[in-house]
């Protein structure tokens, strides 16, 4: 099992920068393609960035593309969410969480293939 912890959410002002942070624990965590999504009240759960295991390819939803990236630092079993230019529309819950199939597969954007997840941290932007 892994276990993971998100940090780094609280209130911004729009245009703003913001680093989350997801550390995880137990199961090998470089063996996991690792993504990050986010929910807001009434909504799915909706895929934000991710990133293989070596980190070298990421992938982005649309929305974020250009203000989001996904390091990744497998020696310290840390994922992060850089997020700048924020916007009101990305206030909402964040989540990071681990896709551990194995094989060879892309990273993926649904949540069904996504084994372990964090408890989810808060990022509030005002306009």
């Amino acid at each position: 099992q892994v276990q993971l912890v998100e940090s780094g959410g609280g209130l911004v002002q729009a245009g703003d920068s913001l680093r989350l942070s997801c550390v995880a624990s137990g199961r090998t965590f470089s063996a996991g393609r690792m993504g990050w999504f986010r929910q807001t009240p009434g909504k799915e759960r909706e895929f934000v960035a991710g990133s293989t295991i070596s980190g070298r390819t990421t992938y982005y939803a649309d929305s974020v593309k250009g203000r989001f990236t996904i390091p990744r630092d497998n020696a310290k079993n840390t994922v992060s969410l850089q997020m700048n230019s924020l916007k009101p529309e990305d206030t909402a819950v964040y989540y990071c969480a681990v896709d551990l199939r194995l094989g060879l597969l892309p990273i993926s954007q649904r949540t069904r293939d996504y084994g372990a997840w964090g408890q989810g941290t808060q990022v509030t932007v005002s306009s």
